[in-house]
């Protein structure tokens, strides 16, 4: 064990406080307030930006029985979302009868249309395939325009399927791009958006299949580059991903790239099927897709939102790997993502906020090993004359946690304004022990707001308060080996404390 030797001038100081985390999108990684983004199983999400609000409609992630309904999430900020319940009913549909999926919003003519598959037909002698509806208004309710579908047989060993709805601003022609089965295909609307027109050649449908393509189709247009974007991979397993082709034609020939987003074990798998979020007036973009959680899921159909930032070259247009980021600073005022274990705990202040208790841990479902973990931490005023061995800071590598018991594996990083100082304890549950093993001083007081920071490479663990150029602390610890992996989360004992701008990220 090493504890570094930290001069005065570098102790925590109340003049090291961070400042409240930027409310303007062209700032932010992903989605800030935290993925998933909204409550609930849904997948398959596409987007609009109707009326100065940004609009979701996904799947609902149930059997293919119970999928007879969409739902939408409307946002004026992409942190504040209300649901809109049944937008879309099978009921409206007579010749619907279940698998409602990956809806295709837009808006023409004064009037909103949503485009989804429907029935999971397997042949052309089944009734189904892509349907349409249209509405007053984007919250609906969608009724159909057509009384049967729109696209309702296999052309070129396309499933009538995950089909996405394009208007091409330079010519004011909207197209549809469609298909499962491993194949994909384009064709145009018509300017009523409920009939097709056809190409020069006369055909109705053009074959687009991509390498690798496998479904869930998705068509941006940016700076007079299309990008088409598609799943690859099973949905209902860990090796969902998504990938993309470049072309200068709406219709192609579109030219795989990479893969551009696919699991990350530390954070979530089976990422997929997704839609973009263009905030209007900027180049600033959003891969807005669905997710698996970590650990034991209920079934395949445990799919959650999540978004996060899209970055293009600037020399070639091509997209950077998305990255899937663990940020929290809970402007949505909820604990969405989190798990609590004793304690009380409540984010509606817009921070996450923690009674006095004799430990109480609040976990994200994450699995990192080397890392770096990052929160602002402040240890109220009121709980000053706590307890000696009142305590606040961050949890990492951490399993086995105890409901019902102040009880874990893992690590606790925590600062202390009545004792002084910073402090990193090893917990295990198996010796039922929580052992101090790296302590110093620092000029800790309540009421002041100190960024926490542990990055933890192998065996080697830093830990940091208020200046994150200064090791306040620094340990070789190889008692859990030198693969660690675990959960990341905050935890009080016997203080009050307040928790915000939580981020966890790979480190190397």
């Amino acid at each position: 064990m090493k504890i570094a030797n930290i001069p005065d001038s570098l102790l925590v100081t109340a003049s090291l406080l961070l400042a409240t985390a930027a409310h303007n999108p062209s700032d932010w990684a992903t989605a800030e307030a935290g993925n998933p983004f909204v409550d609930g199983f849904y997948a398959d999400p596409d987007t609009e930006f109707y009326n100065n609000e940004y609009w979701v409609y996904p799947t609902s992630s149930y059997t293919y029985d119970q999928q007879t309904y969409l739902d939408a999430f409307s946002s004026p900020d992409l942190i504040h979302w209300t649901k809109h319940r049944n937008v879309l009913l099978a009921d409206d549909f007579p010749w619907v009868r279940r698998a409602i999926w990956a809806p295709a919003p837009i808006a023409r003519n004064g009037k909103y249309y949503l485009y989804f598959g429907a029935n999971d037909i397997q042949s052309d002698a089944e009734i189904g395939g892509i349907g349409v509806g249209v509405a007053e208004n984007p919250s609906g309710p969608y009724k159909d325009a057509l009384g049967k579908p729109l696209i309702g047989k296999y052309i070129h060993g396309a499933q009538p399927i995950d089909q996405d709805v394009f208007l091409d601003d330079d010519t004011g022609q909207a197209y549809i791009y469609y298909g499962g089965h491993g194949h994909a295909n384009v064709a145009k609307l018509n300017a009523d958006m409920t009939s097709l027109g056809s190409f020069d050649d006369g055909s109705i449908f053009k074959e687009i299949t991509p390498d690798k393509y496998v479904e869930g189709i998705q068509m941006l247009k940016r700076n007079g580059t299309y990008y088409l974007f598609w799943s690859e991979g099973g949905w209902g397993g860990p090796d969902y991903a998504v990938a993309y082709a470049m072309s200068v034609s709406p219709t192609g020939p579109f030219r795989r790239i990479a893969r551009i987003l696919e699991q990350d074990p530390a954070v979530a798998t089976g990422a997929g099927h997704n839609g973009v979020i263009h905030v209007p007036g900027t180049d600033v973009y959003f891969i807005v897709y669905h997710r698996h959680s970590l650990g034991d899921k209920i079934d395949q159909n445990d799919r959650h939102l999540a978004y996060d930032r899209l970055y293009f070259h600037h020399d070639d247009g091509t997209i950077r790997p998305v990255r899937m980021r663990v940020h929290d600073n809970f402007e949505d005022g909820d604990m969405l993502g989190w798990t609590t274990y004793g304690g009380a705990w409540d984010a509606t202040t817009k921070a996450l906020r923690a009674a006095s208790s004799l430990g109480g841990n609040a976990f994200l479902n994450t699995n990192f090993g080397d890392l770096e973990f990052t929160a602002d931490v402040t240890i109220m005023v009121s709980s000053n004359s706590s307890s000696r061995n009142g305590s606040a800071g961050l949890l990492f590598r951490a399993t086995r946690p105890v409901t019902g018991a102040d009880a874990m594996d893992g690590y606790y990083a925590g600062i202390s304004t009545v004792r002084q100082r910073l402090f990193l304890i090893r917990a295990s549950v198996s010796g039922g022990t929580w052992k101090e093993i790296a302590s110093t001083r620092a000029d800790l007081r309540p009421g002041q707001t100190y960024r926490v920071c542990v990055r933890a490479k192998g065996t080697s663990i830093s830990v940091y308060a208020g200046d994150p150029t200064a090791a306040q602390l620094h340990v070789v610890d190889g008692t859990y080996g030198t693969a660690r992996t675990g959960m990341n989360g905050v935890r009080v004992f016997e203080t009050e404390a307040v928790f915000d701008n939580v981020r966890v990220e790979h480190y190397s």
